[in-house]
């Protein structure tokens, strides 16, 4: 069943941890990021609801979170800060930076946009992972 028993307190602190990451990510990240998707601070603000891509962040690592908690017990026995890490890892390896990696060279995006971004889901995966593991 696809709805398991998780630690929901768990999950929220780490789709919080994984945001946080995120607004220091990118703060500092800002201008090689922006280079990288080839637009300007002003191309951005211009886009829209500013809040909407935010939310969505937060809904999309909730969703990595509660997974997290459901897969690592399932796959490696026991849910703890370093099965935690470990399963963190592995879905980034064989699922997140695989993908970015595919959609990246079809759109014909710099390298150096794939390596931010996948640096900061890696970082992501692992600190939701952590925080998961150290919930129990």
């Amino acid at each position: 069943m696809i709805l398991g028993s998780v630690n929901w307190l768990a999950i929220i602190v780490a789709t919080i941890v994984g945001m946080a990451l995120g607004f220091g990510w990118y703060m500092a990240l800002s201008n090689q990021w922006m280079a990288a998707v080839g637009k300007t601070r002003e191309q951005i603000a211009s886009g829209g609801n500013q809040a909407t891509p935010f939310i969505i962040a937060a809904v999309m690592q909730l969703v990595m979170a509660y997974f997290l908690a459901l897969l690592t017990p399932r796959v490696l026995g026991a849910t703890t800060w370093q099965n935690g890490l470990a399963m963190g890892f592995w879905l980034w390896l064989g699922f997140v930076i695989t993908s970015m990696i595919i959609n990246h060279r079809y759109q014909g995006s710099k390298w150096s946009l794939t390596v931010i971004d996948g640096g900061y889901l890696l970082g992501v995966l692992l600190l939701e992972g952590l925080v998961i593991g150290l919930f129990g």
